[in-house]
Order: structure tokens, then C-alpha cells, then sequence
């Protein structure tokens, strides 16, 4: 049974609880297939079956322990899952929708994905609807619009760093310190400065894209980096790998939830939260407006934004879930310690997400990265 949950308020933007950040975004590396989708057969097969088929970007095996949960209470519902890449998701819904005639216009029951901009656009275009749930209230206003689509987790984006690299040093902890390392110390930062490839990683684009909004001096950051002969890469594996190994001693931008899980399991990769503001980005759930089971769809959602749900979003997969009530738990990866001081500035989820999908705004700054990366110093 969902209780509300009460006095949480509105805050939760400038917050976030000591949770290490483990598993990864599952649409940054490249995939060459997709499974099958997965059957959860109900627990209680003893009566009627209810169906529930969710689409989601999270792989089956970390979904598992949420659908497994989730049927503890709910018996009679059989989970179908189907595990999948992130344009397929939202194109599929689309089409689904959309479709006529006798078994026309049915998609899933629930949709979570990590690619926030394609999850508003399916609530903006209409193929999602509104749900209430017991902690409706207290959700904070930035992760919810208009109760279609809501943020349920909560992972920032770090400067991340190999540790013998600074030694005796104190590695940057602001934009500011970044520059004043790479010209202080230019053969320290000469060819050892990794970051996405804004490109190919679509979270690397984000990144920027918030960047440029929240700090007019990005485009400085930006030169000094290439300057100092940035590197680029399309995934954080690639990134990670080498600050572990010493190949690069420091990655800006990186997603907080890849660096954790990676410092977790070696020793000279560090982590930093920038201290003048750090980029916080989410996975948004959706019920599809052509559900066949909306009634599923909605109690799912609610289950995920339950304290129970929260908490095995951020301490069993290790995603930093939204909920205040979790922000106090400290997960298996161990805790980040006092975070009251940090800017966290989190992607909204609002309609301002399309911006990021139109292709000729995406074309300029992606040219106005290159030609700054390339500039020569005057």
C-alpha cells in the first residue's frame, strides 16, 4: 500500500543525499542488439493474469529487481519487458499509437528512458497522460510537468581524475581552477584532458548545451581545453579507462553515475563535484496515452516513486533517485559526504528540452565547439 508522504516541499533542486552514482546511462554505449523482451510471469497464477508491458533504456537485468518488487505486491500482474534503445523506444510509441484498424493504436504501459528530450517530446506531442500518484505533491516542480512525464532519478555530471596524477596537488574543484591548471601546469595537461565527444554522445551534448546556458564564460573553458589538446570520446567507458590507467589525468563533464561506480573499483580514479555548479540529468518515466493497461502503467509509476521504489533505484541499481525521503540513506558504494554547499542545477523537465532536439540549433553548437577546440591562442 502507497503512503503519502508529507513536508518534503520544493527544494530538492539544490540538494542531493550522499549516494555514491554506480550504474550507467544504458543508451552512451554503442549496442549491436537488443534481447528479446523478458516475461515476469505473475506470482500468483492461481486466478485471472493482468499484463503489464513496460519499454524501458535500462537493461532487463537492473530492471529485474524493481519488477520483481513490484509483483510482491501486485501478484496477479504478469511484466513484460522490453529492453530498448532510446530513439527505437520513443519512435516505437509513435507508431504505435498511430497505428489503425483492429490492433492499432496500443503501445506499452510504461515507458522509462534515460533520453530526457525524446521523453518530454512524447508527452508535448501528446502520446503520454497525465497520472497522479501518492507522492504527486511532493515531487519537486523541476521533475514533474503537468503529472505526464517525471524525473525518478537524479545523476550529475563530475570532473573526474587520476589520482597520482595530482599528487601533492589539489585536483580542480571549479571551471575556474580547470583553466588555472592547464596554464599553470601545460605539461601536465598537454594531450591528458578527456570528454564526450558531443557528436556521438548524447549526454556530452547536454552537458554543453546546459553549460553554455548556465555560464556565458563556457566557450572559455571550452579553448583552454583545446589548447591543451582535449581528446574526445564517445562513451565514459572509454573515458574512465584511460584517467584509470593514467593516459589522462583528468575528464570534465563526465556522467557521475559511470565515475562512481568506476572509483569504486579502482583506486586512482577520483571524483569531483564542481563547486561553482554541477549539471544534474535524470531518466523520465511516461504512461503512453495508448496504453492498453494505463491502470498498470500509472501503478508502476507510482511503486517507482514510492519511498520503496526510490530506494532501490539509489541503493540497489545505485542511481540517485529524486525522492528527499532516500536523500538521507547512504548507499553500498558509501556516501559523498556534506553536498549543502554545491550548485546543483538540474535539467528541467519541461517543454525547454526541445530545444535540444532541433537539428539546426544542435548543428551550430556543435560547429562552434569544433572551431573553438581547433582555435589557435592569440
Amino acid at each position: 500500500m502507497l503512503v503519502r508522504r508529507a513536508g518534503l516541499g520544493q527544494s530538492f533542486a539544490m540538494r542531493l543525499f550522499p549516494t555514491l552514482f554506480g550504474l550507467a546511462l544504458c543508451c552512451l554505449a554503442p549496442l549491436a542488439a537488443r534481447a528479446e523482451p523478458s516475461l515476469f510471469a505473475a506470482r500468483d497464477a492461481g486466478g485471472e493474469t493482468r499484463r503489464l508491458v513496460i519499454y524501458s533504456s535500462l537493461d532487463t537485468g537492473l530492471a529485474r529487481p524493481l519488477i520483481e518488487a513490484f509483483q510482491q505486491g501486485n501478484p496477479d500482474v504478469a511484466v513484460v519487458y522490453e529492453d530498448l534503445l532510446t530513439g527505437t523506444l520513443h519512435d516505437r510509441i509513435v507508431a504505435e499509437s498511430r497505428q489503425d484498424g483492429a490492433t492499432g493504436g496500443v503501445t506499452a504501459d510504461f515507458a522509462f528512458s534515460s533520453a530526457m528530450d525524446l521523453q518530454v517530446k512524447l508527452a508535448n506531442d501528446g502520446f503520454a497522460q497525465a497520472v497522479e500518484t501518492p507522492d504527486t505533491a511532493d515531487w519537486p516542480d523541476w521533475a514533474n510537468w503537468r503529472d505526464t512525464a517525471y524525473a525518478l532519478t537524479y545523476e550529475p555530471a563530475v570532473f573526474a581524475y587520476h589520482i597520482p596524477s595530482f599528487a601533492g596537488i589539489a585536483p580542480p574543484s571549479t571551471r575556474a581552477e580547470l583553466v588555472a591548471w592547464i596554464s599553470g601546469r601545460p605539461e601536465q595537461a598537454a594531450g591528458r584532458i578527456g570528454t564526450y565527444d558531443i557528436a556521438r554522445s548524447g549526454v556530452g551534448y547536454l552537458f554543453l548545451a546546459r553549460d553554455q546556458e548556465l555560464f556565458p564564460k563556457i566557450w572559455e573553458i571550452v579553448a583552454a581545453m583545446g589548447q591543451a589538446g582535449v581528446q574526445q570520446f564517445p562513451t565514459s567507458g572509454e573515458l574512465l579507462a584511460r584517467i584509470g590507467d593514467g593516459r589522462l589525468a583528468l575528464g570534465y563533464n563526465l556522467l557521475g553515475s559511470y565515475a562512481a561506480e568506476a572509483a569504486r573499483q579502482n583506486p586512482d580514479i577520483g571524483l569531483i563535484l564542481p563547486r561553482d555548479f554541477t549539471v544534474v540529468v535524470s531518466r523520465v518515466a511516461v504512461v503512453p496515452k495508448a496504453a492498453r493497461s494505463p491502470e498498470l502503467g500509472g501503478a508502476f509509476l507510482a511503486f517507482l516513486m514510492s519511498p520503496e521504489g526510490q530506494s532501490l533505484l539509489s541503493q540497489t541499481l545505485r542511481l540517485p533517485a529524486v525522492s528527499l525521503e532516500v536523500a538521507g540513506q547512504p548507499g553500498p558504494a558509501g556516501g559523498l559526504g556534506d553536498l549543502s554547499g554545491l550548485r546543483l542545477k538540474p535539467v528541467p523537465v519541461s517543454p525547454g528540452l526541445l530545444a535540444y532536439l532541433d537539428q539546426a540549433s544542435r548543428k551550430r553548437l556543435i560547429e562552434r565547439w569544433n572551431r573553438t577546440l581547433a582555435a589557435k591562442p592569440r
